[in-house]
């Protein structure tokens, strides 16, 4: 893995997630460049593999089964993933620019971003009808469409092999659902021309086993809600999805590099015609010997693109050539569990060549399942007292999960007078003038690489504190440690943290008015926020008996975080819990205005955070545990044993729980969370609608039920 404490002087950019990519990423986590900063940007947090979609299709695979996870893979690689889609690329600037508005800069990039089956000349096609590439969002139609009732007549428009393999796999689907239906396959000219007529044979007669009707030399008019009107009529059809033939993304036109029919031209070193920018599969063609857009090459082109971007990045000119074989063992699924099977002017076909096929699908995609396990600090011989009973505890969690416990921050806070209370508001109140001013500030070591997701989550995070007392932010100073970098590197590190800062502060209602930054050993972000309340600060004193409890985001972002830190967490689960944590919270604090108490979930806890609200409002609390919203994979992680850093210090403040996976949850420390906040019963249903309305994940979660009438709060669990 890449060595955190080495400088960083180059930027690798890998654009889209592709299967050249992802080989490239397995070998750099095993061998990587001293000084290269890696990105990898796709618009998922998966790429799934081409090769078993068909038997997805089919039912014979699970939806996780071909997806390629980039989030575990660039934490193994060392690299930072940006789950966006490239929209457009500067060679001569050397940028790159992404759907989101982001751009980013490097010194070598590679295209690996495959192709589309869009056909936007199809009148209606993108309103009724799905691509089959890119793959995931397809694949992802076609089980929702499975799981419905009702007419299931399929039309699916290309007859080439992948349209062959798809009309036969959702043939075989809906047979097994029991849903009768008529399975269509539109080609405009003559079906499989590209095979030789041995093979032609066997698969038009395994599609009219699977029950595929084929429509050769008929011209679509025009995709419906009904189906397809064709020169012939109209094909009724609730499902539509285009598999004819592969079209280059749009925006590569604009790239200025050389490109052949819209794919980019790429010499056998797999460069392009721009020096230091690559390209690789699918969305490339390959001059010197151009072949058929088909996953092999792209596979055997990986240890090319491997040596060839080290060389890039070292100063040196690409040497090392790809010379694609002639031939390729072509294996074609039927449907069912059977495959054909053509090489060498030989066609076979059956059951055993199914297992043949899957038996190389699932070897290639074990390259990406089994990832050697990340390495950890080894302990010296001689040490101090302690330090290994630390080093094999659990990881340092980033965000939250690193904070001081509330044990150790009480102590620290009691001073000369001995007083162990905590803090009682999110932010300071200073009364300035005639305006009620609050003030807050926070910082977080490195929980994810990437730098723009990085601060985004710390701004949220930030504007917590002020949202939390129902003020409005007004100005904000950033405090920035970078990891020690070239000018260059350090220069673009730096406008990726500010323009990420600047969007949203600026959107919620701030100014960036200062600041500082350095280099360290590792990133920290940190602001300092300046807002102001029109009313009375909304405190953690005011709840009382009868409030309902409303919390607005799910929990469980620590466990999910630490878990990738540690290459364990699903790539999705990462992605959504990123996608929580950058979920602005103004809108819910507008509606919670008139909320009695009020704080934000962070590095304590849910269970911290209301304890604080019991404490200063002196009541005590009932929590429905299994009302309380969970980010997805934080139970399946926690029914594991995996705890982040900071929970057994949460968990000290009512140690009588039960310790199972749900109750730990809720010490589960949290990084940019949702507010929590206590409302009276009549306007806490209308409160909680016009929440969930705004986009929020929110829920009720309890009831205040008491004032307290012992020193320490009760909340009791149900």
């Amino acid at each position: 893995m890449q060595a955190a404490d080495l400088p960083f002087t180059r930027d690798l950019v890998l654009i889209g997630g592709g299967h050249t990519h992802a080989l490239v990423l397995k070998r750099w986590g095993m061998s990587p460049l001293p000084g290269t900063r890696v990105t990898i940007v796709n618009p998922e947090a998966t790429a799934p593999y081409s090769g078993m979609l068909p038997g997805h299709l089919a039912g014979h695979y699970k939806r996780e089964a071909l997806d390629i996870d980039l989030v575990k893979l660039a934490r193994f690689a060392g690299a930072r993933i940006i789950i966006d889609r490239a929209v457009a690329l500067d060679p001569l600037a050397r940028r790159v620019s992404l759907a989101s508005g982001t751009q980013i800069g490097f010194d070598t990039a590679s295209i690996d971003v495959g192709v589309t089956s869009g056909m936007p000349d199809v009148i209606g096609f993108a309103d009724h009808a799905v691509p089959a590439k890119p793959l995931g969002p397809f694949a992802s139609r076609w089980r929702a469409f499975l799981d419905q009732d009702g007419p299931s007549d399929v039309a699916i428009i290309g007859g080439g092999v992948a349209g062959v393999e798809i009309a036969m796999a959702c043939a075989h689907a809906l047979r097994q659902r029991d849903r009768p239906a008529k399975v269509h396959l539109v080609e405009h000219s003559v079906a499989l021309s590209t095979l030789p007529d041995r093979s032609v044979r066997r698969l038009r007669k395994a599609m009219r086993d699977q029950g595929v009707t084929l429509h050769e030399n008929t011209k679509i008019q025009r995709v419906t809600e009904e189906g397809l009107e064709t020169d012939s009529g109209l094909m009724p059809a609730r499902f539509v999805c285009g598999a004819a033939g592969a079209r280059p993304h749009p925006w590569l036109n604009d790239t200025g590099l050389s490109l052949k029919n819209g794919f980019i031209e790429i010499a056998q070193t797999l460069e392009s015609s721009e020096k230091d920018v690559f390209a690789t599969g699918d969305c490339a063609h390959m001059v010197a010997s151009p072949r058929p857009k088909a996953g092999v090459y792209a596979v055997r082109q990986a240890p090319i693109l491997f040596d060839n971007l080290r060389a890039s990045l070292s100063g040196q000119r690409p040497s090392r050539q790809y010379h694609p074989q002639a031939d390729y063992l072509k294996l074609i699924s039927l449907g069912e569990k059977a495959a054909l099977g053509d090489r060498y002017g030989i066609t076979c076909s059956g059951p055993w060549v199914w297992r043949l096929k899957n038996r190389i699908d699932q070897k290639f995609m074990n390259k990406f399942r089994d990832l050697p396990a990340l390495s950890t600090p080894e302990i010296p011989r001689n040490h101090a007292a302690g330090l290994d009973d630390l080093l094999k505890g659990k990881p340092l969690c980033g965000g939250c999960g690193a904070k001081v416990g509330q044990p150790a921050l009480r102590a620290a806070l009691a001073g000369p007078y001995g007083t162990d209370a905590l803090p009682g508001d999110d932010a300071a109140v200073i009364e300035i003038g005639n305006t009620q001013t609050v003030l807050s500030t926070d910082h977080l070591r490195e929980m994810v690489r990437d730098p723009i997701a990085m601060t985004k989550i710390v701004a949220h995070h930030a504007l917590g504190d002020i949202w939390a007392m129902g003020a409005t932010p007004r100005a904000a100073t950033a405090n920035l440690v970078i990891r020690q970098a070239s000018s260059r590197i350090a220069t673009r590190v730096l406008e990726e943290i500010m323009t990420a800062a600047r969007e949203v502060m600026r959107d919620a209602g701030a100014e960036i008015v200062g600041g500082h930054s350095s280099q360290g050993a590792e990133m920290t972000i940190g602001f300092t926020l300046l807002g102001t309340c029109e009313r009375t600060p909304i405190t953690l004193a005011g709840a009382r008996s009868g409030d309902r409890i409303l919390l607005t985001k799910s929990i469980g972002s620590g466990l999910i975080m630490a878990a990738e830190m540690q290459g364990l967490a699903q790539g999705d689960w990462v992605a959504q819990a990123l996608s929580r944590m950058t979920q602005s919270q103004r809108a819910a604090s507008n509606i919670l205005r008139h909320a009695h108490a009020m704080t934000d979930v962070t590095g304590f806890g849910l269970l911290g955070h209301l304890h604080n609200i019991c404490v200063n409002s002196q009541v005590n609390a009932r929590i429905v545990l299994h009302a309380v919203p969970l980010m997805t994979g934080a139970l399946n992680l926690a029914e594991t044993g995996l705890r982040a850093s900071l929970h057994d210090t949460n968990r000290m403040i009512m140690p009588e729980l039960p310790k199972d996976a749900l109750h730990d949850l809720l010490f589960d420390p949290q990084t940019a969370g949702g507010l929590l906040a206590t409302v009276s019963a009549d306007d806490a249903p209308e409160v909680l609608e016009r929440l969930i309305d705004a986009g929020y994940e929110a829920a009720d979660i309890g009831e205040i039920t008491s004032a307290a009438t012992q020193q320490r709060p009760q909340i009791s669990i149900v």
